[in-house]
């Protein structure tokens, strides 16, 4: 293989015009290279229609059926819905389509269509709403095949990333292998090329979980070198900021209306302990959710500047480095610390606002800058930065963690993680950190209540959510997906914004918030929900890391099924930060056993360590493509708990393959050496991960 190939712009691939490739750019999509890890989301697959009495609610489901009756259309408030019956011999579905009226003219009774989609039982009859029609020769062609659903952008259809993908395959013909013969025997691992091609265009569902096995494993391999060469590089590196204790510490904690968990306190001392030792801090603290890891970081800062350095704090978002801004100044303030001087500095920043806080900075009068990637902009100068925080770890890559350490010289790193990863795991994924682990929650918190039910209790979770808000709460709610057509059967964003609209009084304020939504306007939403304007905040998964929002009292997540445990851990983590009563409704819409016995764990347990260790036990191949199960770590195709077994496997294969090239200067491990460079463009670039 040519790397030419590779590396070549998709504008040359044949049908792709610069309209078209703008289209591309925004899925992060420039190259050959790029196309050929854009994996799909979903698959569909086309199996023979059923008849109407075999139908079975919560899956996706084919029905060849007729039209009956009359075609009703109607508005709710700004809602378009067009309803409908069709039946075959042994009996009939509720059709219901939003926002498409065209439909109401097209369709004609007694017509026949071919049906395919979520199937749901209400009472005695069944339903599909939004279900894909086709003519039965077109449904013919298309049976016995699994068919790549991509992730789009307005105006992208996926036919067009179909060609464009098989283009670039047969354009870059066999990639070459990096990872050595011996391993891909002994785990039966497939080749490189076999694997990229049946990730895309499987021939049936084995091969597809051969190809993704194949492309996991290549992604915790060279994972867990990057990590292995990085804490080579680091443990040896003599601590030129040795610290001791704060007498502003100890002041601090004798002063506030609590006490530090023993879990906390162990935390500390860790801290504390590396801080004044002979080499410099690396250390992750994993506590779950609400179990106070913001207090330990500002200890470690406090303790930073006492001892005359600058420390920083990064948090993912704006909305929550500005939150943990105004937290630790009202501490300062009600505490009176002297040594703390605090500066945000963060994107949503005036020029003017941007140029005082450099100068801060640089001069050494701010000592605590807390912000988000913008602490690594060329611009930022700190005069002794000694201590770098990075809050919600996992949404970090190694490379962004380098580079705010590398804004000092020998720097302490202290990593914060709400993402609760079984031990085992966390020591192979964090394997640069020493890790410290938070697992009891502060005393006087009401646990949260739970509760799995399924679709017919909506109206009743609306009501209770509507209950909520006129006794001055908010709610989140959850879907897996942005907009219509993601896929099958599966809510999404945009829809149920409309949804919830109309099945809410005209008082309450209901907004959505996704991924596509740029920056600012996500900051925007989550800041007015937290200021109470919105009472109902439907999104994706975004607000998984989100901000302190106490006064949230519901969080109701559609298809939790479609989650892996710890991520519905994560989301029920948003509620229940407050000194009232929460609530977590888990809506089940599949009738499987497994999805039923997962989501009883959830209903039965708040403890994320306990969840996480089940999730690692249980977790079967699920949706890999469709919902992502976890998505730690960036990941693109592997699942830590799906393939806990290839997690422990590559552990093993990187501490061989290092222990015989140290520094990967044999041939047979001159791609690795060339795909794990620090500037290398290639299929597994470590900015994300």
């Amino acid at each position: 293989m040519d790397r030419r190939f590779l590396e070549e712009n998709i504008i040359n691939l044949k049908g792709i015009g610069e309209k078209t490739a703008k289209l591309f750019e925004k899925c992060g999509v420039f190259t050959c290279e790029d196309l050929l890890t854009y994996y799909p989301r979903a698959y569909d697959t086309f199996d023979t229609p059923l008849a109407v009495c075999d139908l079975k609610s919560g899956l996706v489901c084919a029905c060849k059926l007729t039209i009956v009756g009359n075609i009703a259309r109607r508005h709710v408030r700004k809602l378009s819905i067009v309803a409908f019956e069709a039946a075959d011999q042994t009996g009939k579905v509720k059709i219901t389509y939003f926002n498409a009226p065209y439909l109401a003219s097209s369709l004609k009774p007694g017509t026949t269509y071919i049906f395919r989609g979520m199937v749901q039982k209400k009472g005695s009859f069944f339903t599909m709403d939004q279900p894909k029609m086709y003519k039965s020769e077109e449904y013919a062609a298309l049976m016995g095949t699994m068919q790549p659903r991509y992730p789009l952008v307005k105006g992208l259809t996926n036919n067009a990333v179909i060609k464009a993908v098989n283009q670039a395959i047969m354009n870059v013909g066999a990639i070459e292998e990096f990872v050595p013969d011996d391993i891909l025997k002994r785990l039966e691992l497939i080749s490189f090329s076999d694997a990229v091609r049946e990730i895309h265009f499987p021939q049936n569902s084995e091969k597809l979980e051969k190809a993704r096995r194949r492309l996991a494993y290549n992604e915790f391999l060279l994972f867990v070198l990057k990590l292995r060469l990085l804490k080579q590089n680091s443990d040896e590196i003599i601590n030129t900021f040795p610290m001791d204790e704060s007498s502003e510490a100890d002041a601090l904690l004798d002063r506030l209306p609590y006490k530090l968990t023993n879990a906390q306190i162990s935390a500390w001392n860790d801290i504390k302990n590396d801080l004044g030792s002979k080499h410099v801090m690396n250390r992750l603290i994993q506590g779950d959710v609400g179990s106070g890891k913001t207090i330990v970081a500002l200890l470690t800062l406090l303790t930073c500047a006492a001892n005359g350095y600058q420390g920083a704090l990064m948090a993912p978002t704006e909305v929550l480095a500005a939150q943990h801004y105004e937290s630790f100044k009202e501490i300062i303030e009600n505490y009176e610390i002297k040594s703390l001087r605090p500066v945000l500095l963060t994107g949503a920043l005036t020029a003017k606002e941007k140029r005082e806080a450099y100068r801060l900075i640089s001069e050494g009068e701010a000592n605590c800058i807390i912000g988000t990637n913008a602490l690594i902009q060329e611009k930022v100068n700190y005069k002794n930065l000694a201590v770098v925080v990075t809050d919600e770890q996992h949404r970090f890559g190694v490379r962004q963690r380098e580079a705010l350490a590398g804004k000092g010289e020998n720097t302490h790193v202290l990593a914060m993680s709400a993402t609760p990863i079984p031990r085992t795991l966390a020591i192979i994924l964090y394997g640069d950190l020493h890790i410290s682990i938070i697992n009891e929650l502060p005393g006087g918190r009401l646990p949260i209540k739970n509760c799995v039910v399924g679709t017919d209790y909506r109206p009743k979770a609306y009501k209770f959510i509507q209950n909520q808000i006129e006794a001055g709460r908010q709610a989140y709610v959850i879907c897996p997906m942005i907009e219509e057509g993601e896929l099958d059967g599966v809510e999404n964003v945009m829809d149920y914004t409309e949804k919830l609209r109309s099945n809410l009084p005209q008082s309450i304020n209901v907004e959505m918030l996704h991924g596509k939504m740029k920056p600012a306007q996500k900051d925007a939403i989550m800041d007015s929900f937290a200021r109470k304007e919105i009472d109902v905040l439907v999104s994706t998964t975004v607000i998984e890391v989100g901000i302190n929002v106490p006064n949230a009292t519901v969080m109701m997540i559609e298809n939790a099924e479609r989650f892996g445990l710890s991520q519905l851990h994560q989301l029920r983590g948003r509620v229940g930060r407050g000194e009232h009563q929460s609530y977590c409704i888990f809506l089940n819409t599949s009738e499987s056993k497994d999805a039923i016995q997962r989501l009883d764990i959830m209903n039965k347990s708040n403890d994320g360590f306990k969840i996480a260790e089940e999730d690692l036990r249980q977790r079967g191949p699920g949706d890999l493509f469709g919902v992502r199960q976890s998505g730690e770590l960036g990941f693109k195709v592997g699942d830590i708990y799906h393939d806990a077994d290839l997690v422990k496997e590559s552990a093993m294969d990187a501490d061989r393959i290092l222990a015989m090239d140290p520094d990967l200067l044999l041939p047979q491990h001159r791609v690795m050496k060339q795909i794990l460079a620090p500037k290398s463009a290639n299929f597994f670039d470590f900015t994300t991960l």
